[in-house]
């Protein structure tokens, strides 16, 4: 009765994909104070629109993004180098390029590319080099010029999440775990001298970290404010429409950044358990989609953007928590906005792809 095409369609996690999306409005629609504009209006159509391409990459063949992975990084390379040509200076940061219809931010393409890029880049590699030097110097290039490119926008934490993604796909290539150890002390070496070259908000912002109460109406406003949001909600919350942080603008940022926060308060701590559950569920199907894949670079690339959308979450719970300094990462599919979205989906549908190449390979040789 159903057309085979719909049939097909990952509906299993489609419907997770709406429910997250789905709560994250209604979030969205108690924050603007039970109002559905602009936000929770606004991020219902993005949703929508990004679905569609995410469902339209899963028709692709992995072929092409094979072949694309490499033009495209250079693509978006040269948009980050235009960036700090001609890129339009918002709130101190230089990351836009003025399309006339469109602000768009090249590092946020960035994120999959790299993915993309340093898995093509293993994926041709001949297995009797994956131990020497020429396995690695490539792949850090390639994760470094842009790397540094973003930096100097400033973006601490688009920077961060470009890194991230290049390095697990290095280690999950089979590179020896001596470089990955050696690297991790080399840097924690490093750290106090990297520290004096931050600027100085990024510099106040891990002092805050570490000592947030130090100036609670100052740098640290925005994480003390998290904190009470977050404990003021208890087991079950204050109820939906009934917080007081974000109502009455004790949180900053409580939108986008913070949406976390806005969420626990109002329904406490069974709605976060329940939300990061679902997030469990959307990367427990990544990964069984890495490992049920045999191609090189489609394995690599499903673990490497799953993993991009994991250190999303990962980064913006913590953060919102208090346990990592504020960054700017928003949490996937609940922060208004369309560029985080826009990436989230780009990665979820490539990794959709790679699933129905693999259900297909799998029904022609059964």
């Amino acid at each position: 009765m159903v057309p085979a095409p719909i049939a097909r369609l990952p509906w299993h996690v489609m419907i997770l994909l709406f429910a997250i999306a789905a709560f994250g409005c209604v979030v969205l629609y108690s924050a603007a104070g039970g109002n559905i504009r602009p936000w929770a209006s606004n991020q219902t159509v993005r949703f929508i629109i990004f679905t569609i391409m995410a469902l339209t990459l899963a028709r692709m063949p992995v072929s092409r993004f094979a072949s694309l992975a490499l033009p495209g990084y250079a693509v978006m390379l040269v948009a980050l180098i235009l960036v700090e040509l001609i890129g339009g200076v918002r709130g101190g940061s230089q990351r836009w390029i003025n399309l006339g219809f469109m602000q768009l931010q090249p590092s946020e393409f960035m994120k999959p590319m790299i993915v993309l890029a340093v898995a093509q880049f293993y994926a041709r590699l001949p297995v009797g080099e994956l131990r020497t030097w020429n396995a690695v110097w490539p792949a850090l290039a390639l994760i470094g010029i842009p790397w540094a490119l973003v930096l100097v926008q400033p973006d601490l934490g688009t920077a961060t999440m470009i890194l991230a993604g290049g390095v697990t796909v290095m280690f999950l290539a089979g590179l020896p775990l001596r470089l990955f150890i050696g690297t991790a002390l080399t840097v924690a070496a490093i750290i106090p001298i990297a520290f004096s070259f931050l600027h100085d908000y990024q510099q106040k912002r891990v002092l805050i970290f570490l000592d947030p109460e130090s100036d609670p109406l100052g740098a640290g406003y925005h994480i003390s404010q998290s904190k009470i949001a977050i404990g003021s909600g208890g087991v079950f919350g204050k109820g939906f429409l009934n917080g007081t942080q974000s109502h009455l603008d004790y949180l900053p940022e409580g939108h986008t950044d913070f949406v976390f926060a806005t969420m626990a308060e109002e329904w406490g701590l069974a709605g976060g358990i329940l939300l990061i559950l679902a997030f469990m569920l959307l990367f427990r199907w990544g990964i069984r989609v890495a490992l049920r894949t045999e191609d090189k670079f489609a394995r690599l690339t499903a673990a490497g953007l799953i993993t991009t959308v994991f250190f999303y979450v990962a980064i913006n719970l913590m953060m919102v928590m208090g346990l990592a300094p504020v960054v700017g990462i928003p949490l996937p599919f609940m922060s208004y906005g369309g560029s985080s979205m826009l990436t989230v989906m780009l990665c979820i549908g490539i990794i959709m792809a790679i699933d129905r190449s693999g259900r297909q390979r799998r029904t022609d040789w059964g």
